[in-house]
């Protein structure tokens, strides 16, 4: 009864964000307003309604069933329910949070730890924001316990910085610095240790320094300190929204503007060099991980469109971005009789669709909601 009845409320939904103008235009009709709201309670009804399993208190790999345990996108699913439960402050989203909790920690052997320290920052992140939607301690204990967890992966392989795995220390990434640099910093400014303080700007420094491009503001993939080749050809959208990330965290704990700064060039970097040329959409990077990557970036950039010290000709132009992006796929992209995202945001898909790509689209739309509040 519970899936006929999320249905039911879905497709009213659905006609709700859907109706249209009746005014022609040029003989054209002109295109319906969409109501974010509507549109982003029938997004994260979609992603608990037709991937959480049940039985086990995680999401699965896809929306048919697939029961595949994949750690790292548990953590964007809890941050999509997060949004959902700060916009509405419906307490379903919150039964799905504490049953996260369980679930997630056993499926992953009773503990929250991982051989990936990327993994495991974003889980800490995930909770973090939990706690602070919440103050559910629980949430707090669990985030804190991983970082200490974390901060083992730093060694001075490469001059520094958080490993990708506890098995190969040697490989230094973006993915495991950019996320550990926004934990710090987010554990600093809400429980004030000064030493998280410390241990973001040394994060933030060290991958600034090796892998950062401060003349087009792209950010390398890794570097291997076996033989300190640093790979510049892998640049992707997850990276670019990490360090972004780090550097809006920093301008908030120092208000330096050099912080803000590296943030712009981040996100220039983007919009100029990983959207497809043709409809200026956000690339398309596959299914698997590759999938959660553009959603990851639209969090990161979302926040840096909303700094009140971003110029106004800047904020114009990322909202012209993010608008174009978030209708695109709304009105193009969505299977809107089962609210499904594909990896291209002007692709529908069919029937079935993964995880980390519907994340990403899930994450778009809840986007536009804050953005439209």
């Amino acid at each position: 009864m519970k899936m006929c009845y999320f249905f039911l409320i879905s497709g009213l939904a659905l006609l709700q964000s859907c109706s249209k103008k009746e005014e022609p235009i040029n003989n054209t009709v002109e295109p319906y307003t969409i109501n974010w709201n509507t549109a982003a309670d029938s997004s994260s009804n979609t992603l608990i309604y037709s991937f959480w399993n049940a039985a086990g208190n995680y999401f699965n790999d896809n929306n048919n069933g697939l029961q595949t345990f994949n750690y790292w996108p548990q953590a964007h699913a809890l941050d999509v329910v997060v949004d959902a439960y700060l916009r509405t402050n419906d307490n379903k989203y919150r039964t799905t949070m504490n049953e996260w909790y369980d679930g997630v920690k056993v499926k992953n052997g009773n503990t929250f730890y991982n051989v990936y320290y990327d993994d495991m920052e974003w889980i800490a992140l995930a909770m973090l924001r939990t706690y602070g939607a919440t103050q559910d301690e629980k949430f707090k204990t669990a985030s804190i316990d991983i970082w200490k967890d974390i901060q083992t992966g730093w060694n001075t392989n490469a001059g520094g910085g958080i490993s990708w795995k506890k098995d190969q220390l040697y490989s230094k990434n973006a993915c495991s610095n950019g996320p550990a640099c926004i934990l710090a910093a987010r554990l600093y400014q809400q429980f004030g240790d000064v030493k998280d303080k410390d241990w973001a700007l040394k994060i933030y420094n060290w991958e600034k320094e090796v892998l950062f491009n401060p003349s087009n503001g792209a950010v390398a993939d890794n570097i291997d300190s076996r033989t300190g080749v640093v790979n510049s050809s892998w640049i992707f959208t997850y990276n670019q929204g990490t360090f972004m990330g780090s550097a809006i965290e920093l301008y908030k704990i120092t208000g330096e503007k050099g912080y803000l700064n590296d943030a712009i060039k981040a996100a220039d970097y983007t919009l100029n060099s990983l959207v497809d040329s043709n409809d200026r959409l956000i690339k398309s990077e596959g299914t698997g991980d590759g999938g959660l990557f553009k959603g990851i970036f639209v969090r990161y950039f979302v926040q840096l469109i909303l700094n009140p010290d971003l110029d106004a000709a800047t904020k114009k132009r990322y909202t012209t971005f993010i608008k174009l992006n978030g209708e695109t796929l709304w009105r193009t992209g969505t299977n809107k009789q089962l609210v499904l995202f594909g990896t291209y945001w002007k692709t529908k898909p069919e029937s079935v669709t993964g995880l980390p790509e519907q994340l990403s689209g899930s994450m778009l739309i809840e986007a536009m909601a804050l953005l439209n509040k």
